[in-house]
């Protein structure tokens, strides 16, 4: 969201700083490959950075990663679907060190909307595949108390509510669970629909906005300025008792852009749960 946060050189301390700053209740940390939080930074370089968050004042909601988009757990490479787990297990482990316990988790892909180049696994296969990578996953996950929050993505896989919610159901684990995205959904269904039908297996939520008609990534825009019903995501939470965390996932940069996200958020969630 923040200036270089998206290409891994905002500084983390700069990020805490600047959310709180926009009156923000807690941040977003990403990790990856490469930059400023990645699978080898340190326990003692995260017990910092928590400790920075505590005296900022701001809590750390949740880790993130885009890393799966190219190192999948559903590639047709099998070293490649090793990579992917073993940087898996080091950021749930980053996570917990960081003192939160929800590690936003691309389950895999069909195709990689972003990358033309990219490889299309057949979904029979991609599905077989995501959930042996998961399987893989909980020892690990139950070992650092962090659950895989699987987001419903642009990857043409686990497409409808209820395949979600059945996939979370089917390793019946407290680990595993939705991280849903209200925007991402919107190009093929009704994001108070998902928030019902998934339940107490939402453990966190992306707030995004998104105009239907455009219907390609150009789509996303400023809160507030697309198709998503905010106050029907609302009721939606209100009726299965959601009060944890809202994030949004407003990207790229662009000047002023962080400062007009605070303002919606604040308007649309600040009654509704820690932003």
């Amino acid at each position: 969201m923040f200036d270089g946060g998206l290409e891994g050189k905002k500084p983390v301390s700069e990020a805490i700083l600047e959310a709180k700053k926009l009156g923000f209740d807690a941040i977003e940390l990403c990790v990856a490959g490469s930059g400023v939080l990645t699978d080898r930074t340190t326990k003692s370089e995260c017990l910092k950075i928590a400790e920075l968050a505590r005296k900022t004042g701001i809590e750390i909601s949740s880790v993130a990663s885009g890393e799966n988009w190219t190192v999948s757990p559903t590639s047709n490479d099998s070293s490649i679907r090793r990579k992917s787990i073993e940087f898996t297990k080091k950021a749930l482990e980053i996570t917990s060190w960081l003192g939160t316990d929800a590690y936003l988790y691309i389950p895999g892909a069909v195709d990689v909307f972003f990358l033309p180049e990219a490889e299309i696994v057949p979904y029979e296969v991609c599905y077989e595949r995501a959930h042996a990578a998961i399987k893989e996953l909980l020892s690990s996950a139950e070992a650092t108390g962090v659950t895989l929050c699987v987001e419903n993505v642009w990857n043409k896989f686990l497409l409808s509510p209820l395949e979600m919610k059945n996939f979370i159901d089917s390793f019946n684990s407290e680990y595993v669970g939705s991280y849903f995205d209200v925007g991402n959904v919107l190009l093929t269904g009704y994001p108070d629909q998902w928030i019902k039908i998934l339940g107490k297996r939402i453990k966190r939520l992306h707030i995004k906005d998104f105009k239907s008609s455009v219907g390609t990534a150009d789509g996303f825009v400023d809160l507030m300025e697309g198709d998503v019903k905010f106050p029907d995501v609302v009721k939606a939470l209100r009726e299965i008792g959601y009060s944890g965390y809202l994030t949004s996932e407003i990207i790229p940069y662009s000047e002023g852009r962080p400062e007009k996200t605070a303002f919606a958020m604040k308007k649309l969630f600040k009654q509704e749960g820690r932003i």
